[in-house]
């Protein structure tokens, strides 16, 4: 979980998307987007539990999930079209 997820998906302009995250291990991780009006910043536990959202897609839209400190584990994530 140091290294994170930080990536750019390629989402269409206008359409809505719904981000799916499960974490197992210790702690917790830390879910971004920029620009932040494309989805809410979230916490997501490390308990094996799925959070989910939705994206909108107004601009290029980066996803950014940072596990905070002295969090350990991985992060497994999906984005799907509503």
């Amino acid at each position: 979980m140091t290294d994170g997820i930080h990536s750019e998906p390629a989402l269409t302009k206008g359409r809505t998307y719904r981000i799916s995250l499960a974490c197992a291990g210790k702690g917790a991780a830390e879910l971004t987007f920029v620009p932040a009006n494309a989805g809410t910043k979230t916490t997501v536990p490390c308990d094996r539990s799925v959070v989910q959202q939705r994206i909108t897609a107004k601009a290029p839209v980066h996803v950014d999930v940072d596990g905070t400190r002295g969090s350990t584990g991985v992060i497994a994530w999906q984005i799907s079209p509503l």
